[in-house]
């Protein structure tokens, strides 16, 4: 398991980072009317890698992209594949949805959010009444460790601190419904489907649980829960039995190291967060201790006023949109020097094995298992898996695979990764006999995979397919490829051939 200290510091490294880096240009933030809020697919798509800008990008444009507020349709690219490819399994991890603070700034007043689910409260959802119904019987399933006594739904009049929001749950029932459209055509789960074919996993946060529950819903619904499983990760980094890994946690601390360097250097940001701290008449230590960003994003993306407080002549003193976005730029700023010195991406790459070799593992086992019955069968291997994870998950994940162009993980983010096996060869065509050894080799050039962020297919942006030549008869990458980059290539950012050797080699 991540020890204390470095769970401690991977909050504190991500807290000071909680956001994309580059604009959505095409968003507009809080329309009045709730449109869009099922699974049609719209013109507009939300870029997942940066577009060419020539002036630097708008702090307060990239804070309204987190929010991710649903309220217009979204396209997804899940499902997508050259004629007659066969869908053979999808893992998915999500973000959990939007969330209450997990921060109080002292002396203010907490946004007003109800954090209880209604059908007459915008955003809303189709399903959102049939969801609550059918969570109440979430009972009849299975739950591992303690998350049977995790709530289902959010239930607070007065969000209590991390609480997942209407928002959130809306988010992820549009996440699940999107996916369902996008599969439903590929068979990829049988009405009768077995308890082993669908694997859930969450942390043990509520605002997981329930977004994964959210999740599910939308792409199962009035799913069986008695054939349901839910399985408790002790760790955010998803590392099961292999969490012992001394060298992630030094490269962990050297990279918070780097990112208080460039933070106390920043001479705009510190008056900035003196004139906050004057304003509130608190002590500058006690705003950074408050970690005011993350109350103020739910401000933001909640379209509630920054916080104000009384002073002594009688007006108000309040935090401003425009120190807001001197702390955005700051965090900007803070990316780029990130993947400049590159200590990030020598953790993530420690920090992201156990649940790559997982997936990896998971697909060898499905193509095998297809190999041998030439479809799924009841009770075979796990065709989909969700992750319920966080943003401190995701964003070692897409650094891992090489992503790190891609924007911070929003809320209600999604990395996707789908196993396709190429249709048999053309009829007619001379058969040669062939020796185990190819046919095996033959059996793994049928196998590809793509992967999918927030929709967008970003599966040669990745490191292990970044090159490789796209070319008409073989249009996808091969799953090959992904698996030496997991067992042996990966390592190679840190001067290793294996997870072993790069965890528990002593410092040179």
């Amino acid at each position: 398991m991540v020890s204390a200290v470095a769970a401690h510091l991977l909050l504190f490294l991500v807290s000071g980072n909680l956001i994309p880096t580059t604009p959505i240009l095409e968003e507009r933030p809080f329309q009045a009317a709730d449109r869009g809020v099922g699974v049609a697919l719209g013109k507009s798509r939300k870029r997942v890698f940066p577009v060419p800008h020539t002036q630097e990008p708008n702090p307060i444009s990239e804070a309204y992209s987190y929010c991710n507020t649903p309220n217009r349709s979204e396209q997804a690219w899940e499902g997508h594949s050259p004629a007659d490819y066969k869908l053979l399994s999808v893992q998915v991890m999500i973000r959990h949805g939007d969330r209450y603070p997990l921060y109080y700034i002292p002396k203010t007043k907490r946004p007003a959010i109800d954090c209880t689910l209604s059908i007459s409260r915008k955003p809303s959802h189709p399903l959102l009444n049939s969801f609550i119904r059918h969570m109440a019987q979430g009972g009849r399933g299975h739950w591992e460790s303690t998350l049977a006594s995790v709530p289902r739904l959010p239930n607070h009049s007065a969000c209590e601190m991390g609480e997942l929001t209407q928002t959130g749950v809306v988010q992820h029932l549009r996440n699940g419904q999107l996916l369902h459209q996008a599969y439903k055509r590929h068979n990829l789960l049988p009405s009768d489907w077995s308890p082993r074919q669908v694997w859930v996993e969450t942390t043990g946060k509520s605002r997981t649980l329930q977004s994964g529950l959210a999740f599910l819903y939308g792409f199962l619904q009035d799913f069986d829960w008695t054939k349901l499983t839910t399985r408790h990760q002790w760790s955010t980094l998803f590392c099961g039995s292999a969490c012992d890994c001394p060298a992630r946690n030094r490269y962990l601390e050297e990279e918070q190291r780097r990112q208080y360097r460039l933070r106390v250097s920043d001479t705009e940001l510190e008056r900035t967060y003196a004139d906050m701290a004057r304003t509130l008449g608190l002590l500058n230590r006690q705003l950074r201790a408050a970690n005011p960003i993350d109350s103020l994003l739910c401000h933001l993306c909640h379209g509630i006023s920054f916080p104000c407080v009384p002073l002594a002549n009688g007006t108000s003193g309040c935090l401003t949109m425009a120190q807001f976005a001197v702390i955005r730029r700051q965090q900007l700023d803070d990316e780029v020097d990130r993947r400049r010195v590159g200590l990030y991406r020598k953790y993530a790459i420690l920090a992201m094995y156990p649940y790559l070799n997982r997936t990896a593992a998971k697909m060898e086992r499905v193509a095998k298992d297809n190999e041998a019955d030439g479809q799924h069968r009841a009770g075979s291997e796990e065709v989909f898996t969700l992750s319920s994870a966080h943003d401190v998950t995701m964003a070692p994940l897409l650094s891992a695979l090489g992503l790190e162009e891609a924007r911070f993980p929003r809320f209600a983010a999604r990395v996707v990764f789908e196993l396709w096996k190429s249709p048999p060869a053309m009829q007619g065509q001379p058969k040669k006999r062939a020796g185990k050894g190819e046919k095996s080799k033959a059996k793994d050039e049928e196998l590809f995979i793509r992967v999918l962020y927030n929709g967008e297919d970003v599966t040669f942006h990745t490191t292990f397919c970044r090159s490789h030549d796209r070319h008409a008869s073989q249009p996808l990458c091969p799953l090959k490829n992904f698996l030496s980059f997991v067992r042996r290539d990966m390592f190679s950012v840190v001067n290793a051939t294996s997870y072993q050797e790069a965890c528990y080699r002593r410092p040179g």
